[in-house]
């Protein structure tokens, strides 16, 4: 990115690029900038008037289809083998050999245990698919009205911020990663201060997030540095 007093004429024109003023640095009234990074909580959002914005909940369509197959095909054996009993065939000799292996070990046997806590851990691990509503990766966004219920995907929020960050003057590589409750922005800035530079982020990037409109804004966490040295 050049610099302010520099000129791009791509269309033919001659136009200067936009600078942010600095707000409140100097003066304290702006945020401490003495650290290397600067993290402050989410800021105020407009309250929504359409209700609670939860998260949203996944449909499980893999883990319910692949439980469905093997109880599907599970049951589908003994069946065959019951039909089979029935009509004056011998069983199945895996279910032969099952029955007696299940009536002859003992329950203390090793594997007895391991069967057992695969069984365990499985039936826990649906039980959680059941009680938790998933989709972590799309994040609620302000209801405004009550039969609306939007969702942003987090890796769009983040290229909305590191989009954001690259307008700053001075900012020459940008990184942003959204998680639930913190946004985090890694910048680096060549020809500029890097209090300047983070100072100027820290407004336009919390202006972002709001402009996101999500339920519940994450806390904003930024860095910036300058590049290495090469060699």
């Amino acid at each position: 990115m050049s610099e302010p007093g520099d000129t791009e004429a791509s269309d033919g024109a001659t136009q200067r690029l936009p600078v942010l003023e600095k707000s409140g640095a100097g003066d304290g009234t702006g945020p401490d900038q003495s650290a290397s990074s600067s993290a402050y909580g989410p800021p105020p959002a407009p309250d929504g008037d359409g209700g609670r914005a939860g998260r949203f909940w996944s449909a499980r369509r893999i883990p319910a289809g692949i439980v469905a197959v093997l109880l599907l095909g599970l049951t589908g054996l003994f069946l065959y083998d019951i039909v089979s009993v029935r009509a004056g065939r011998p069983g199945m000799a895996w279910r032969k050999e099952l029955a007696r292996q299940l009536a002859e070990r003992p329950l203390d046997d090793t594997w007895v245990l391991v069967g057992a806590g695969v069984a365990a851990v499985l039936g826990l691990w649906l039980l959680i698919l059941a009680a938790t509503p998933g989709l972590r990766r799309v994040l609620p966004m302000r209801r405004t009205h009550a039969d609306v219920h939007a969702g942003l995907h987090r890796d769009a929020a983040a290229f909305a911020l590191r989009d954001r960050a690259m307008e700053v003057a001075g900012v020459r590589t940008a990184r942003a990663r959204v998680r639930r409750r913190r946004a985090d922005v890694r910048a680096v800035c060549h020809f500029r201060e890097p209090d300047d530079v983070r100072t100027e982020l820290d407004a336009v990037l919390a202006d972002a997030v709001r402009g996101l409109g999500l339920a519940k804004p994450p806390s904003l966490s930024v860095h910036v540095r300058r590049p290495g040295r090469k060699g």
